[in-house]
């Protein structure tokens, strides 16, 4: 392959992609993505990479500024690839977030929203309460990376601070470069998984190699000196081992549903713990729930929306495919006296016909598929059993096919669609979406 030209070029950015890159053409007509180049700019721009269809680039140069880029507050913006809109006015950001939803769904989907919802947010920094820093030891810097990847994700962003996470865990950063390069096994850590309660912080290590018994006393110090809890996770997943405290309270609580999850240091929780009440109410809401209702929800997880709607109605049915988060919903089913809510494993991207509750019969139905969609799902169940549908999606391309499917081939109508913002200063679109029979 030919080596790529380097040489800045002038490039007008004319809009943005879906993860926050500008999007300008070159004199043949081919799209190049700029990162760190908004819409309405005029930069100079450096190919970092060739594909069939399009040319990616950054932006080491900006001629004419855009009258909504702002001084981005973290001084690893840029580098670190956990944010890429730091540099574009926060109200701007969720504009740019709607219209690649509401591209999408015109787009892709073909369809419109007879109601276009105003943008759900909540805070825009200090939110993020579950992630993975990856970790380095660079041994010709003698030194160890704590951090995200870099926007060449080869390398470990060398960050001393994160102002996108909770405060208590952006202030672990530093703490914890200083502990791994004082390990016998600092070349054997690959990555710290932090996940955060309401009541406590865990944080998962994953070692390559066992842990020499100073290395275990050095993070049980740690975790007693931070007020931390600390996890090992020498394999898979279900390799994850409690080092010190034995027993954490993780769990966070709904108080509007008086209902309170646990969950394990691994498992899937919504990232921004006040967004993702708001984001209950509104798809409740939107589901327009009552007491006789019977709901199926699908890809439940642990209940995040499941125990909530049994408060409210009179069954709710989740599923899922990951069989610790199915039995982690019924042991909070159970926790919290909620015996209308029943969890089933299931694999919704396979064939679902013999699933005793695929013979039951619902009158709601909700989804919060990953970012592959629900297309498969959708095509085997009874829709005409539903009288309304919300859909909450991580993935507005999905959303907009699946969309496209429900409305122009099935006919159902798609009365409203919206954004919300899981991930500010982020390129990540969740949006939420609610259809209802013609």
């Amino acid at each position: 392959m030919a080596r790529i030209d380097q040489t800045p070029f002038r490039a007008e950015i004319t809009g943005m992609t879906h993860d926050g890159k500008g999007v300008a053409r070159r004199e043949d007509g081919k799209a190049v993505f700029v990162s760190g180049a908004l819409p309405g700019e005029v930069v100079m721009a450096s190919q970092t990479g060739r594909n069939r269809n399009f040319d990616e680039a950054r932006c080491v140069e900006v001629l004419e500024a855009s009258e909504h880029r702002v001084e981005p507050r973290c001084p690893h913006f840029g580098v670190c690839s956990g944010c890429t809109l730091q540099h574009l006015e926060e109200s701007q950001q969720i504009l740019a977030k709607q219209n690649v939803l509401f591209d999408n769904l015109t787009r892709i989907g073909h369809v419109e929203p007879l109601e276009r919802l105003a943008p759900l947010t909540a805070q825009s920094w200090g939110y993020r309460r579950k992630g993975r820093f990856s970790v380095r030891r660079v041994e010709k810097k003698d030194k160890t990376l704590v951090g995200f990847r870099e926007v060449d994700p080869r390398f470990v962003a060398d960050i001393d601070v994160c102002y996108t996470v909770l405060p208590a865990i952006s202030d672990l950063i530093q703490p914890l470069k200083t502990l791994i390069d004082s390990l016998e096994g600092r070349r054997d850590v690959p990555q710290v998984e932090f996940c955060a309660g309401d009541r406590a912080i865990a944080l998962t290590v994953r070692h390559l190699n066992p842990l020499s018994v100073a290395d275990r006393d050095a993070w049980t110090s740690f975790a007693k000196e931070r007020g931390v809890a600390v996890f090992l996770q020498p394999a898979g997943p279900t390799s994850v081992n409690a080092l010190y405290p034995a027993e954490t309270d993780l769990s966070f609580d709904l108080p509007a549903y008086d209902v309170s999850l646990t969950f394990k240091p691994l498992d899937f929780i919504q990232v921004n713990a006040r967004l993702n009440q708001e984001m209950i109410d509104k798809a409740l809401a939107m589901l327009d729930v009552q007491p006789e209702d019977r709901v199926l929800d699908l890809f439940c997880g642990l209940g995040n929306f499941t125990l909530p709607l049994a408060r409210r109605v009179r069954e709710v049915v989740g599923v899922e495919g990951d069989a610790v988060l199915v039995q982690g919903g019924r042991d909070n089913a159970a926790r919290n006296n909620l015996p209308n809510a029943q969890f089933h494993v299931a694999d919704l991207a396979s064939d679902m016909s013999h699933h005793p509750w695929m013979k039951e019969r619902f009158n709601k139905l909700l989804l919060d598929p990953p970012r592959s969609g629900a297309d498969f799902c959708l095509t085997q169940l009874n829709l005409d059993q539903f009288d309304r549908i919300v859909y909450v999606s991580c993935h507005p391309a999905s959303l907009a096919r699946d969309a496209g499917y429900l409305v122009n081939e099935r006919g159902w109508v798609l009365k409203s669609a919206g954004v919300m913002d899981m991930f500010p200063h982020t390129g990540h679109v969740e949006s939420i979406a609610m259809f209802e029979k013609k």
